[in-house]
């Protein structure tokens, strides 16, 4: 039995579960960020340069082992796949929590990215929900790691406040531990197994793809933006501790920050999908996180100054982290979502890397005023590449199994002319190796049961 809405308990239970173990994942990366410049002051070789390549250097091995990680869980198995990952990160942990030196820290945090699940996780999903309750297990498993990252910047600075920087990465290694115990006993086995084009990547795609522009710039504001967090975050913590804030109460900025940027958001995304703004409001968030750095590097020794920083930056921030995906979804061609978002991905970790990178040797030599300000001069160089960013807020994608025979070449050919007459569609594809059609529509003018009827079910 389904819901109303068509989320079945079996559904429901897998959407929660997977988004808890990706969820629980993303936290333990994210929780050294806010504490590692200030509580690995100990370590054999510290040195600002080595704070950055700590915090980011998760995010190249992340980048490298994205897709390929993705392709080897539809050979293997999704579960397979997900329980090495779990298995890696667990390692890395250890191996982090143990050591002595940044130079370990930093072997413990390659070997965190090198278990890339994310594919795996996603392309899960999709094996155990249906088509028409994919998009709300998507948004759950969305949800979840946005909400592991507001989690980890409070809980991060607490943990490190009473077990100090080796209990955060034991932490880490015990949520990778639940997240293979819930692998085990509470995911249930897919309901079918098969390449799905809106999770997993397609090699034939990758040229095409990269030679779209408007793809490109979501690409190129991911990176950017995730290179701008991991930069922040080598001279955040380090310039509230200068105002006086004491590195075991940096969580009471951090938390209330958060909450209010969560809520201010909320507004900003209804108006935007509701009057089509979503364009002009993402671009305004560029100059916000903009104007939130140069408050950053003029409000050295002023809490109340880079209190209204932080939020300004999470509040941009966090909008941007939720427009990115959605522009995407709406951008990439039909049955290409899935190469699309890996590209994207990789994007993401990559810049995480960069920055991490970049802030570290930024803050080396030109002291957390330069980090600040050098990265509110990238904003701007992101500001005239969005300009040329398409406005979409009504397209959308279906996918819908094929209820007929397409086995000749004719008849598939026929069946793609007839659902691109229907109103409203705008792309279609059909993909006789998974039995199915992928439509992109505009959701003003397209009817659904139209489309069904054309294939007969």
């Amino acid at each position: 039995m389904s819901d109303e809405q068509g989320f079945s308990p079996r559904e429901r239970r897998a959407s929660f579960t997977l988004a808890g173990i990706f969820g629980m994942r993303m936290l333990g990366l994210f929780m050294i960020m806010p504490v590692f410049a200030l509580y690995g002051k100990d370590l054999i070789g510290f040195s600002p340069i080595w704070v950055g390549i700590v915090i980011g250097v998760y995010g190249l091995t992340q980048a490298v082992l994205q897709i390929p990680a993705g392709w080897l869980s539809d050979r293997i198995g999704r579960k397979p796949v997900i329980y090495a990952g779990l298995s890696l990160f667990a390692v890395g942990s250890v191996v982090a929590a143990m050591s002595e030196s940044v130079y370990g820290v930093a072997i413990g945090r390659v070997l965190q990215g090198s278990g890339a699940i994310a594919g795996a996780i996603l392309a899960l999903a999709a094996d155990i929900t249906r088509e028409e309750s994919r998009t709300k297990a998507m948004a759950i498993i969305g949800v979840c790691i946005g909400l592991s990252f507001a989690v980890a910047m409070v809980l991060g600075p607490v943990l490190a406040s009473f077990f100090g920087l080796s209990g955060v990465f034991w932490a880490t290694a015990l949520l990778a531990v639940i997240g293979i115990i819930m692998v085990r006993f509470m995911l249930p086995d897919p309901a079918h197994k098969g390449q799905i084009r809106d999770v997993t990547a397609a090699p034939e795609l990758f040229g095409r793809l990269l030679k779209d522009k408007q793809l490109l710039r979501l690409d190129f504001g991911i990176l950017l933006l995730h290179l701008t967090l991991t930069a922040v975050f080598v001279a955040f913590p380090l310039t509230l501790l200068d105002a006086g804030l004491a590195a075991e109460k940096h969580w009471w900025l951090y938390l209330p920050v958060l909450l209010l940027s969560f809520v201010l958001i909320v507004p900003v995304l209804i108006i935007g999908a509701k009057r089509n703004l979503n364009k002009q409001f993402f671009q305004a968030s560029i100059l916000v996180m903009m104007l939130a750095l140069v408050l950053m590097a003029i409000g050295k020794g002023h809490i109340g100054i880079l209190a209204l920083a932080m939020l300004l930056y999470f509040t941009a921030f966090n909008f941007m982290e939720a427009s990115l995906p959605a522009f995407l979804s709406m951008l990439a061609p039909a049955g290409a979502k899935g190469t699309a978002m890996g590209i994207y991905s990789t994007s993401q970790f990559f810049g995480a890397f960069l920055g991490g990178v970049l802030g570290g040797v930024l803050f080396q030599y030109l002291g957390g005023v330069g980090v600040f300000l050098l990265v509110a001069a990238s904003m701007g160089l992101w500001f005239w590449v969005a300009k040329g960013m398409s406005n979409v807020s009504k397209v959308r994608s279906h996918i819908l199994p094929i209820g007929v025979s397409i086995e000749s070449i004719e008849r598939r050919e026929q069946l793609l002319a007839e659902l691109l007459a229907l109103p409203g569609v705008l792309e279609a594809l059909i993909i006789p190796e998974e039995g199915a059609a992928y439509l992109k529509v505009d959701g003003n003018s397209f009817e659904l049961d139209q489309a069904k009827t054309v294939i007969n079910l």
